[in-house]
């Protein structure tokens, strides 16, 4: 006797068997729609979609990808810091939070000024900003 699932009744492992069928022996899907097709994978080493240079996701306009990781690590070192806070402050909160030598040498490079969030750190590091558009 062969044994069905616990779960379902006969007639539904007959359809989920139907269903699975063209997989299991290696000739495609059994489906006829084709939204119900899975879509293929990438090859491995091959991208998938590419972005014009400048445009990758995750970056607004005016801002490089590499804007945006900096920022975002800046963001996680100085980000609980007593605003606003002159560059001092800010190299003795790196120092104090033990942040990366490439995080604590851009604190560093900051020109002598109050700063009133991280945003103006990465304007005054050369970073860029995103241009809204309303």
């Amino acid at each position: 006797m062969e044994r069905g699932s616990d779960k379902h009744g006969p007639r539904l492992d007959e359809e989920q068997k139907h269903e699975t069928e063209g997989m299991v022996r290696g000739g495609g899907t059994t489906h006829a729609e084709e939204w119900k097709e899975p879509e293929a994978m990438p090859a491995p080493g091959e991208e998938s979609q590419s972005y014009p240079p400048g445009h990758e996701p995750g970056t607004a306009e005016g801002i490089t990808q590499r804007g945006v990781d900096v920022r975002s690590d800046l963001a996680k070192w100085l980000s609980d810091a007593h605003w606003p806070a002159s560059k001092q402050d800010l190299v003795q909160h790196a120092e104090r939070m033990d942040a990366p030598d490439e995080v604590a040498g851009m604190v560093d490079s900051l020109p002598e000024r109050r700063f009133t969030n991280v945003a103006e750190v990465a304007q005054a590091l050369g970073l860029g900003v995103e241009k809204r558009r309303w």
